[in-house]
């Protein structure tokens, strides 16, 4: 993911959490905060310690951000995201961690429009 796509500091990530509204299905919790001076998104990724070790977080981080990055056109510009993964994402596959990413996305009406993912 390019740096311009990265939520990065501590700070941008607790104003996301304190003042964001969030959206979740089993897998996947969204976090999203407005931007309106950003040109762009800017995603951040969290998973837990309870999750896994680090090998299986920083993989499952990984997957998570090419996700984003290979579709990052289909997102809402203006927002800062924070993506954080459950305990149920490590049994999933690629496919399907990323049909479970934009179906939280979707829920929280986070999708350009005119834009379909056609799953």
């Amino acid at each position: 993911m390019e740096k311009i796509y990265r939520l990065a500091k501590r700070e941008d990530f607790n104003k996301v959490y304190r003042y964001g509204k969030s959206m979740a299905n089993h897998q996947f919790v969204l976090y999203y905060l407005p931007q309106p001076k950003l040109e762009q998104f800017r995603l951040g990724v969290s998973v837990s310690k309870k999750v896994g070790n680090a090998v299986v977080r920083n993989r499952l981080r990984r997957m998570m951000k090419e996700i984003i990055r290979l579709k990052k056109e289909n997102m809402t510009p203006h927002y800062d995201y924070i993506l954080l993964a459950r305990k149920p994402v490590v049994e999933m596959e690629y496919a399907e961690m990323e049909k479970s990413i934009w179906h939280v996305i979707r829920k929280a009406s986070l999708l350009k429009r005119n834009d379909a993912i056609k799953k």
